[in-house]
Order: C-alpha cells, then structure tokens, then sequence
C-alpha cells in the first residue's frame, strides 16, 4: 500500500466534496466542504488528500491551534468505499510523523465517544485519554518525543 499525502487544490477539490463517510458514521465527522471552509479562514489548518497511488481515498486535515499552542489533527475522513483497510491508520501515521518531525512533543485529537472505531484506531497508534473534552468529544493525545526518531 502506497499512501501518500497531498494538497487541496483546484485539481483535486471537488473529488475531494465528493467522499463520503458512511451514513452511521456522518455526526462523528464534518464534512469536506465545511473542513475546506475553515482552512480558507484559519490558515493554520492543513487540509490534505489522501491517495493510494492515484487513488483519492480519504481527507485529513491538523493545524497549529491558535488557542493552545498545540498541534491537532482537526479531521479523519476515509470515503465509504474504502474503509477498513488501513487508509485511516496510514493518513494518521504520515501526519504524526510530519508534526514529530518539527519537534513537537505532543499531539492531540478529539472525536465523539460513540465512535468506537476511532477510539480504537487512536489507541492502536498510541494516543490516550487526556481527561479533557472538546464540547462532546473526548481530547486524546499522543507523544511524541518517541516518535521523532
């Protein structure tokens, strides 16, 4: 599996409005046009396509919160089609990865409570509680002193 990470663009933009999670799992994320939107008004965001070789697979997007400091990853989304087969885990790791790089120390996430795959999903890669919540949503968070490496 080739996964590789790469800008919104004008060549990409509207495949990437039409991935789509599946309808069970559309209040545990926002949408794609909405996470463009934000970007576009908080340039700190850092929205990505995700892609197996050629093929547009999902979206990703963190930033540098204004509030504390503290890197984020914002959004997680593999369209429908093409969940369940390490897309999510292999978008997750590249941006881990690239925030470790820049000599971050931690990293957070946050996602609603009901969403048991992305609880897993953060687990598995080694993120843990942080006792926070975000509204509805628990706050996770990784370190990442061991992952610079």
């Amino acid at each position: 599996m080739a996964i590789r990470l790469a800008s919104v663009d004008r060549h990409n933009f509207h495949a990437v409005l039409q991935l789509k999670v599946t309808p069970a799992q559309r209040d545990f994320v926002a949408s794609n046009g909405y996470s463009i939107a934000q970007a576009y008004v908080q340039p700190e965001c850092v929205p990505l396509a995700v892609y197996e070789e050629d093929t547009l697979v999902g979206f990703i997007m963190y930033a540098l919160d204004e509030t504390d400091q503290e890197y984020w990853v914002y959004r997680l989304m593999i369209d429908a089609a093409f969940q369940r087969r390490g897309y999510g885990r292999s978008a997750l790791s590249l941006v881990i990865e690239r925030i470790a790089k820049l000599g971050r120390k931690v990293l957070y996430i946050s996602f609603e409570p009901e969403n048991r795959s992305a609880e897993l999903l953060y687990k598995s890669l080694g993120f843990v509680p942080d006792g926070r919540m975000d509204g509805s949503e628990v706050i996770y968070r990784l370190n990442l002193q061991q992952k610079a490496d």
